[in-house]
């Protein structure tokens, strides 16, 4: 009985000292891997119905895409299944909303979209009106809004996915955008020349603010401090102070259409539609560190949230292309589909969503 005690404890002894320690074999964080140093791959192609103008992908799971006058819908996906959750129409009776010299049920024609920072709203911007009481659809060849009517925003509740408030904003409303602190809705008007600034706490327009010749992207600083504004008929980004209004003009090239910015805010990207390239500017020299062409024709610009990494499609040469925001290198670039013109990055599930103008949406994995 004492040899086997003793032998008992000898294994015990061995066993102990070959196991790990409570260090080593504690559990290790996860740490994600680099957007830059990923590779995208085709993973899901969904149909049905979308016309997608643009794609937008929220913080909390949802993808919007905006199906236009052709659709007259949103459609929403959940990120994780990348299947449809709901299709929400664009038909509104305005006079609900206190427009009174509107009557009977308009349709819309939804084009650009944002989400509120708190996950509660999607702000949809429509490219015209149809119905009663409204004049000749909007043109992207409009010299000025002369003739056209103005058209509005609509506001969706996402617990319903209702249209709960409208705003009437500028001829041909493109893209809009929400501040990071909640404050601000802006929103550009392709042939109003103008940006509206929609106060959410007094649920108006506040100011209309002149920009140029069709702006269009908007992107606002982590700080809430400055929105910039795309004017795509030339060749500036205008810096407006969303303390004071004050504007600067900052020369980036001909032809800026979308914007984003950095996590740090030092940065900011554009595309040029008119070279087929993507900018990388440093707000704190003011000056341009460098430019990519990329493809023919860029629209559409996304960044990862881990900020390694940019997105951007090319409608003239079916592109999608990934660069590396450090020095701008193309990483890749797929032959995606027939006229891309949206991209989004969903930061829960590190995908790439482009929406395909001819009726398709194309979902990549980074990981």
């Amino acid at each position: 009985m004492k040899k086997r005690l003793i032998a008992l404890l000898a294994v015990m002894l061995v066993a102990v000292a070959l196991a790990p320690s409570a260090s080593t074999n504690a559990a290790q964080p996860f740490t994600p891997v680099p957007n830059d140093q990923t590779k995208m791959k085709l993973v899901k192609t969904i149909t049905g119905g979308i016309t997608p103008k643009s794609v937008r992908a929220s913080s909390s799971g949802l993808v919007a895409a905006f199906n236009m006058m052709y659709r007259h819908t949103i459609t929403i996906y959940d990120v994780n299944k990348m299947k449809l959750v709901k299709t929400i129409y664009d038909k509104v009776n305005l006079s609900k909303f206190g427009f009174t010299q509107y009557k009977g049920d308009l349709r819309g024609a939804p084009v650009e979209g944002a989400f509120s920072p708190d996950g509660k709203y999607l702000y949809s911007t429509n490219y015209s009106m149809y119905g009663g009481g409204f004049g000749p659809e909007g043109s992207d060849l409009c010299n000025s809004d002369a003739g056209l009517d103005d058209s509005f925003l609509y506001r969706i509740n996402l617990e319903n996915y209702k249209i709960d408030n409208v705003y009437e904003v500028g001829a041909v409303p493109k893209v809009v955008e929400v501040s990071p602190d909640n404050k601000y809705i802006l929103v550009t008007n392709w042939c109003g020349f103008s940006l509206d600034v929609i106060d959410v706490a007094k649920d108006k327009v506040i100011k209309t603010i002149p920009i140029g010749r069709h702006p269009r992207g908007i992107i606002v600083s982590p700080d809430s401090k400055f929105a910039y504004v795309a004017e795509m008929g030339g060749v500036y980004v205008r810096r407006v102070n969303l303390q004071n209004w004050k504007i600067k003009k900052i020369y980036v090239g001909s032809g800026p259409r979308a914007l984003v910015m950095s996590p740090d805010g030092r940065y900011l990207y554009l595309t040029l539609n008119t070279s087929g390239g993507v900018v990388k500017f440093d707000l704190q020299t003011n000056k341009r560190v460098k430019e990519t062409i990329t493809g023919s024709q860029a629209r559409s610009l996304a960044i990862s949230d881990d900020g390694t990494a940019l997105f951007v499609v090319h409608w003239g040469s079916g592109t999608v292309v990934k660069l590396r925001s450090s020095d701008m290198k193309i990483l890749q670039k797929v032959n995606v589909c027939d006229a891309p013109i949206g991209v989004t990055f969903d930061p829960l599930t590190d995908r790439t969503w482009v929406g395909c103008y001819r009726g398709q949406i194309k979902v990549f994995d980074n990981r």
